[in-house]
């Protein structure tokens, strides 16, 4: 059926649209033809349609920037300028937009197949390990406060020495019995 075909409405709606320009009698089966093949070539990838096409509307989009812009500097109303400004903002990032599709096309970003992603805050993520099972996990180490100081082969992650305590704050000091309270 002819409806069901992206290439036969696109080419009838770009007849409808290309009237003004070039007249009611363009040849719709010729314009789908043309159509078929530029989306064929694509398909196959031969860009350069799609990059001729990107950098004509860019062009284009700069020309109607400039031209609001001007427009809105010679406006005697307020409303005018903020209208025609308005436009301009639009148009402009439409073109960068569209320079920006037309890079991406050019010089496509290397994809990353990513096995975790780690978005949350003080989150362990441990990517290539097996969960430890529920026997290990309860499973109780006579020296597991050491093995969580050392690095590698007996190499320790604390190297300092313990710091002995001073007397700069003597309110802070450790209470003695006759500070205690009587009543526990």
């Amino acid at each position: 059926m002819m409806a069901s075909s992206p290439v036969i409405r696109g080419a009838v709606t770009g007849r409808k649209c290309a009237e003004p320009m070039f007249g009611a009698d363009l040849d719709l089966t010729a314009y789908a033809r043309e159509l078929r093949k530029k989306a064929d070539a694509v398909k196959a990838g031969e860009m350069s349609t799609v990059e001729t096409m990107l950098i004509t509307q860019a062009n284009t989009l700069d020309m109607m920037f400039n031209q609001l812009a001007r427009k809105a500097a010679h406006s005697e109303y307020l409303s005018q300028m903020a209208a025609n400004l308005r436009h301009a903002l639009r148009a402009r990032a439409q073109c960068r937009a569209t320079l920006e599709a037309l890079a991406e096309i050019k010089n496509p970003r290397p994809v990353a197949f990513v096995k975790q992603q780690n978005v949350g805050h003080n989150v362990q993520v441990n990517n290539g390990t097996a969960p430890p099972t529920v026997s290990r996990a309860h499973e109780e180490s006579s020296d597991q406060s050491n093995e969580l100081l050392e690095h590698q082969h007996g190499e320790w992650l604390d190297t300092g020495a313990a710091a002995t305590a001073s007397g700069a704050n003597p309110a802070m000091a450790t209470v003695d019995e006759s500070d205690r309270a009587e009543d526990r």
